[in-house]
This record gives structure tokens, C-alpha cells and sequence, in this order.
């Protein structure tokens, strides 16, 4: 989707909540305000420290890219040394660079974000607009290197002596070398065909084609002699036909189709089967087929030795995760670990890393209560000790030291006084016991460690509190070197305030919730403030941002229009006990009412916050939530936006929907649909939907306006062409949202086609 999109209003039926007898002018100085408080524009203001090292070989020492207020550089650390400093000379590289590219290319704004250091340190090699590049870092000499083996559409082999390809349907070879053509398969055909995996609309439009390109989903061993892959059948699954209204090149409308499985419908299935090149020949995974329920396909990974593989395999509804290992000479196939449930096994709190030296799997589990470690041995798959205990989350295994026996993990929920959610880095034996603490600041920390184990990146902040990048000794969480601060010194100049954490109850009046709520610079607590939820209440995270870089984007700018926004983490949602969890389970329409007492505590604590005012928007699932919301508590949601809704789980994706809504499908889909309830809207209501979203199709908001129609409901929607799931940036419909709350809740008319202008840099500074 570009910015430039037309965009096409199919309804506008107004119907307005009682407004001031003579509407308010002016806004746009609130409008210029909030402009200059969009995430690309604060960059200008705000320096986010948010350091993401690049480990260099088996050293300790690493580099980063810093994104500052008045371009971009790259720092070298010697942690072993206590030292830093550039990682070139900008300078030179950017002349050296310009020249060989006959481009102008500016030292603080050089066409790269990544890079990697040779082996002996004397050259980079980087790639700018897709092409590799190698530059001497002693008389910096760029030159243009040759195109790799591969091409866009192929995947070399580590060795890069061999080349896989798809060709109608069958998976064929090509040695590098001497360009000789070996053909692996010879029985594929359409939509039953070999290391293709579902794709997704996108590579389809922007190819102009039904028939896409794309890299075959191809696994090769670490010494090349074998790959993996598999054969996909989506002959009996559902399809979806997007009809993009306004392709480039030509005036009628272009149509494509995608498979897309919807809940208890037949899904694709893929067979894997193993390659061995150097013998040339196919062995059969011994496995049932994989059921596969959204767009890509199954994932393999191999052992560093090339004799085996391993891969998870989900059943459906994700009653049960298994983590498989599979000869590589046989085809055999052997469960290391299952994984149980009655309700469901969330795979997106569920990993694990293989201990090479010990043949050992650390593994997570929510079996207690709270996700936590525990170690297998991998050989008999028997469980030899709970590693982590305790009402708290373990969030992700960060490192292994296997010589001392200790994992370092981050977790959230254990130090008391804190919020929650935040995430510390701890280190503990894998016998469970000497659990350390390793990240001091009360805050939210992210972490990277060295290849030696010797010492880490710890980036902390919360939403109220900038933070900074430090790097720490991993034996006791001791600082080394401060590497870098948030500065956002030239933001408060303008009388702007952090966002506040909130702490309330939810509905059942004992169980913990937190939000957060953000203030207009121009703040007086003697005015009434309409309120603006932003929502999302997905089951796959949490969403109320943690960190200081993450509640800086986008919703300082709604509240500069003059409103109190508010984001509510409810019950249903993850970071907290499986039975917090468990909430949403069937019941993804039920979790609005956690978000209504929470406002209305923070109402009653300020008294500025207006009751008989309040909005909701929000993306996706947040905008089903949005609309949902509005029309179980019309009486207190008065006003939404929802943009890209799955208002129907019925006809949404397949996995998502019977993950958390539930699987064999049952009478929930429907009762909690918000076309089965769109007789019970009240307020103003604004539904956006692109024509070519490969999310969730427009058919969801297209069902939906049919229900509100037959109803007889007021409401506004807009048909974006050429737009894929969510807004993506584009300003006019970032505008149009600002106008309908400043409109439909402010109470006052927005400037009329005001443009808003936005810096496409993003802020730096990772989600929560």
C-alpha cells in the first residue's frame, strides 16, 4: 500500500451525538501539534537508547547502529577492553561509497543498516539497494561484488556448490559449477506440488500475478550433502478471491486467490521428505501428514552433526505440541517432548533450545499454573527436573552456559513493587537452584549476551522513564560501560508529560489489571476531557506498551487533539497465570468488560476524564474489539473507528480463530460475532477495510455493513484500494480517524483536508 492511495467512501450515514450548539474552529494548531508528536517526526527529538548488538565471531566484543536526532552511526564495542568508538570512518565510506555507486551518499545517513566484518577485520561487507558490496576499511575501496549463486527465486546450499529451484510444481537442483541440472521430483502438479509453501496476496500483487515466484521452502543440511523439504496438497482447503479495484497498469479491476482455511474447514497438509544429494535419493519422513492452517508451511531445522532434524508439529487447535527429531538416513521419527491440553497449548508461550554437550532440551511449560523450564533428557525424552518455579512467567530462554550448567532467561511477575509485565534477565543452574537477578533497575529490560558468556546488552525503560543501554558483567548483572542514554530533554521543553501507569481491578474485583494513560502537552485538569481507548485484546500477548520507545508511537499524537487516551491490558491476554489466560478461551467477545471498569476507575480518580465521552479504535482484532465493545456497552462507548475488523471469527483464519476461540468450532463463533449484534448499535461508528488485506479479508467488514444496513443503522465506512492489513501508514487515513473522534466526540469541526506530514524514519525502540 503507498500513502498515495485513493482512498473510496462506500457509506456515510450520519447520524450525530449531541454536539455544542455552535461548533468550536481553530484546530488547526491541535492538528500541527499532534503532527509534530508522530513517531517519525519525534525521532527529531527524542533519542531513544535502544542498543541491538552485532556479536562479531566468538569475541566479546560487538557492534550497533545508533539512530540519533540528527542522522545515523555505527559504534564498535571491545567489551573485554572497557572501550567503543566507530566502527569506520563514516566519512570515508560514504565518499568511497558515492563514488563507486556514482550516488551521493552522506556519512550520517549511509544506504545500509547491517553489515559484517571479515574474518580478520579488515573489510565489511554490506549490500545497498539489494546488491553486495565489500569495502576496504585500510584505503576504503568500495566495489560492487558479483551476483550471488542464487538468485531471488532459488536457495543455495551452504557450500554454495548446489542450487534449489522450483519448476512447475517439481523441485529440481543446478550445481553451481558447472551449471548441471539434477531433477528431485517429477509427479508435481497444481496445488499439490513440492517446497512450496501457501503463500500470502502480497507477493502476488506486487508480481501482477496469480502464478508468484517465490524461494522454495527449502532446509539444507549444514554440510550439504542433504536438504528437506516437503509436498504440499491444498487441493480440498478453502480460497479467498481479493479484487484489487485499482492495479497499476490497467483500468478494470484485477482479481487473485489465495488459500485460506477457515475454522473446522479441510485444511492443507504437507508430507516432509529428505533429499540426500551426494546419493541421490528421496527418504520419506515417517510421519501422518501436516496439517497446516494459515499461509507459509512447516519449518526444519537440523543438528550442527547434518544426521538429524528437528521440527514442532502442532495438532489441531493446538490441543497438543509435539517436538519431533527424525533420522536423516531412515526417515525415522522419534517424539522428544508433548505437550497437552484440554483447552489449548499456546505456541506462542511454548519454546525450547537442545543442549548439545549433554544431550539435554530445556523445554516451556504452563502445566503449573505459570510458564516455566523445565529439562528433558532429549535420548528418552523423560523429564529430569523443573528448572524455574513460582508465580511468575518465564518470558524466553535468552542463553545456555552449558560448561557451568546455567540458562539465562528473561521473566516477568517475580520483584514485588514492580508492574508486572516488566521483563528481567535472571540466570539459574539447571538443577534449579542459584536463581540470580541480573538487571537491577526497576524497569523493563531487554537483553543480548556474548558468544563467550562473559557479559551482556541490557536496554531498560518504562513508559515514564527514558532509560538507557548498559552493558553488564552476566557473573553478577555489575555495570561495565553505560553505552547509551534516552534523551528526551527537547521534548519536555514543551511542557509534555510522561504517560502515567495505571493499576486498577477487573470486573471480578480481585484480579490485577494495568494501563496506561496519556495527557495532551497542553493539559489543564480543570477541562473535561473526552476519553479514547486504544484497544487489543488478542490472546497471543499483552499489549499496554513497557517501555519508553514503544508509548511513544502514535498515541501521544491522538491525545495533543485534546483528549485523555488510554490503553487497558485485560484478563484473556498473556504476560500473567494460565488461568489470567484462560479467560479469553471461547470468549473473545467477554473481554470488554475488564476495560470498561478499568476506565471507569480511572474516571473516578480524575474527575477531568469526561464519562459521557468516550471513544475506541484499534487494528485487527483490536477492531473487533472497537466495534464489539460499542455494541455490548453502548451506553458508555460512544464513538469508534475500526480498521481491518475480523468482526466474524466464522470466517477468519482458521488457526488463529480455533487456537483461542476454541476447536471442534461451536455456537460461541456466532453468538459473539459482531454481525449477529449489529442491531444493538447506538453510537458513531467508522469502518475501514482495504480491498487487497491478506490478514483478514474484507469480507469480515463487508458482512458486518450488510448486518448494520439490514438493521437499519447509521454508520460510516471507507473501502481502501490497494491497502493490505491496518492502516500501513497511510497520513490521509491516520487523518480521516483524527477527524471522526475531534468531530463525532470533541465536539468541534477538524480543519478542513488537513495534510499531515510525517518523517518515514521510524523512532527507534522495541514494541513494549
Amino acid at each position: 500500500m503507498t500513502t498515495c492511495s485513493r482512498t473510496l467512501a462506500i457509506a456515510a450515514v450520519v447520524a450525530f451525538l449531541p454536539l455544542p450548539a455552535v461548533l468550536a474552529q481553530g484546530t488547526r494548531e491541535d492538528y500541527q501539534r499532534a503532527q509534530q508528536f508522530l513517531p517519525g517526526n519525534l525521532r527529531h527529538r527524542v533519542y531513544v537508547a535502544d542498543v541491538i548488538p552485532h556479536w562479531i565471531a566468538e569475541k566479546n566484543r560487538f557492534w550497533y547502529r545508533k539512530a540519533g536526532t540528527k542522522g545515523t552511526e555505527f559504534i564498535l564495542v571491545d567489551a573485554e577492553q572497557n572501550a567503543s568508538g566507530p566502527a569506520f570512518d563514516h566519512a570515508r565510506l560514504a565518499a568511497s561509497l558515492s563514488k563507486a555507486a556514482t550516488r551521493e551518499y552522506q556519512p550520517t545517513e549511509l544506504p545500509f543498516d547491517t553489515f559484517d566484518y571479515a574474518k580478520d577485520g579488515r573489510s565489511i561487507s554490506l549490500q545497498v539497494d539489494g546488491m553486495p558490496w565489500t569495502c576496504q576499511l585500510e584505503n576504503y575501496e568500495c566495489k560492487r561484488e558479483p551476483e550471488p549463486v542464487a538468485g531471488q527465486y532459488e536457495q543455495a546450499s551452504p557450500n554454495k556448490e548446489w542450487v534449489a529451484y522450483v519448476k512447475e510444481h517439481d523441485l529440481y537442483l543446478r550445481y553451481a559449477p558447472t551449471g548441471e541440472i539434477v531433477r528431485l521430483t517429477h509427479d508435481g502438479t497444481e496445488s499439490w506440488d513440492y517446497a512450496t509453501p501457501i503463500p500470502s496476496l502480497r507477493p502476488m500483487v506486487a508480481q501482477g500475478t496469480q502464478d508468484v515466484k517465490q524461494r522454495p521452502a527449502v532446509f539444507w543440511s549444514p554440510d550439504s550433502s542433504k536438504l528437506v523439504t516437503y509436498r504440499m496438497d491444498t487441493r480440498s482447503a478453502g480460497r479467498f478471491t481479493n479484487l484489487q479495484f485499482v492495479p497499476t497498469g490497467q483500468l478494470r479491476p484485477k482479481a487473485f486467490t489465495v488459500v485460506y482455511p477457515l475454522p473446522g474447514e479441510v485444511l492443507p497438509k504437507a508430507d516432509p521428505i529428505i533429499f540426500d544429494v551426494q546419493k541421490g535419493k528421496a527418504i520419506d519422513v515417517k510421519t501422518a501428514s501436516l496439517e497446516i492452517q494459515f499461509q507459509g508451511g512447516p519449518g526444519f531445522e537440523w543438528f550442527p552433526d547434518s544426521k538429524a532434524i528437528y521440527y514442532q508439529a502442532d495438532d489441531r487447535g493446538e490441543k497438543a505440541i509435539e517436538l519431533r527429531t527424525v533420522d536423516s538416513e531412515t526417515g525415522e521419527q522419534k517424539v522428544v517432548v508433548r505437550e497437552k491440553s484440554d483447552r489449548y497449548v499456546d505456541p506462542g508461550q511454548t519454546f525450547f533450545r537442545f543442549l548439545r554437550d549433554s544431550a539435554e532440551l530445556l523445554w516451556s511449560s504452563e502445566r503449573d499454573g505459570w510458564n516455566h523450564l523445565y529439562l528433558y533428557d532429549q535420548k528418552t525424552g523423560s523429564l529430569k527436573n523443573q528448572v524455574t518455579h513460582g508465580p511468575w512467567v518465564v518470558r524466553q530462554i535468552v542463553d545456555v552456559d552449558e560448561k557451568s550448567r546455567r540458562v539465562y532467561f528473561l521473566a516477568n511477575g517475580r520483584e514485588k513493587g514492580e508492574d508486572p509485565y516488566q521483563t528481567h534477565l535472571y540466570s539459574v543452574g539447571l538443577d534449579g537452584n542459584n536463581l540470580m537477578m541480573l538487571t537491577p533497575a526497576n524497569a523493563n529490560h531487554t537483553v543480548s549476551i556474548s558468544p563467550d558468556h562473559s557479559c551482556f546488552v541490557d536496554n531498560s525503560s518504562r513508559p515514564d522513564l527514558p532509560g538507557e543501554a548498559v552493558l553488564r558483567n552476566t557473573k553478577d548483572g555489575s555495570p561495565i560501560r553505560v553505552l547509551e542514554q534516552t534523551d528526551s530533554s527537547e521534548l519536555l521543553k514543551t511542557n509534555w508529560k510522561f504517560p502515567e501507569a495505571f493499576h486498577g481491578k477487573a470486573k471480578d474485583g480481585t484480579t490485577d489489571l494495568y494501563g496506561l494513560i496519556w495527557r495532551p502537552s497542553n493539559f489543564d485538569a480543570a477541562k473535561k476531557y473526552p476519553v479514547i481507548e486504544m484497544a487489543y485484546t488478542g490472546p497471543q500477548a499483552f499489549f499496554v506498551p513497557k517501555t519508553f520507545g514503544a508509548a511513544m508511537r502514535g498515541l501521544p499524537s491522538v491525545a495533543e487533539l485534546g483528549f485523555i487516551v488510554v490503553m487497558v491490558d485485560g484478563r484473556g491476554t498473556t504476560g500473567r497465570s494460565r488461568a489470567f489466560h484462560e479467560f479469553s478461551y471461547r470468549n473473545l467477545g467477554g473481554a470488554f468488560e475488564d476495560h470498561l471498569v478499568m476506565i471507569q476507575q480511572m474516571i473516578a480518580q480524575y474527575p477531568y476524564m469526561d464519562a459521557t465521552r468516550v471513544g475506541i479504535f484499534g487494528t485487527s482484532a483490536g477492531a473487533y474489539g472497537a466495534a464489539h465493545a460499542m455494541l455490548v456497552f453502548p451506553d458508555f462507548y460512544k464513538v469508534g473507528v475500526a480498521i481491518s475488523g475480523d468482526h466474524d471469527a466464522r470466517l477468519d483464519k482458521a488457526w488463529w480463530n480455533e487456537l483461542y476461540q476454541g476447536f471442534p468450532v461451536g455456537p460461541d463463533y456466532a453468538e459473539q460475532s459482531n454481525v449477529t449484534m449489529a442491531d444493538r448499535l447506538q453510537g458513531r461508528l467508522l469502518i475501514e477495510h482495504g480491498d487487497i488485506d491478506d490478514n483478514v479479508h474484507v469480507v469480515e467488514t463487508m458482512r458486518f455493513a450488510d448486518a448494520l444496513i439490514k438493521a437499519n443503522k447509521d454508520f460510516d465506512m471507507l473501502i481502501v484500494p490497494n491497502m493490505y492489513h491496518g492502516e500501513g501508514g497511510n497520513l490521509y487515513l491516520v487523518r480521516r480517524r483524527w477527524d471522526y473522534f475531534v468531530r463525532n466526540l470533541l465536539g468541534v469541526s477538524p480543519p478542513s483536508n488537513f495534510e499531515i506530514h510525517e518523517d518515514r524514519e521510524p523512532l527507534p525502540g522495541r514494541p513494549r
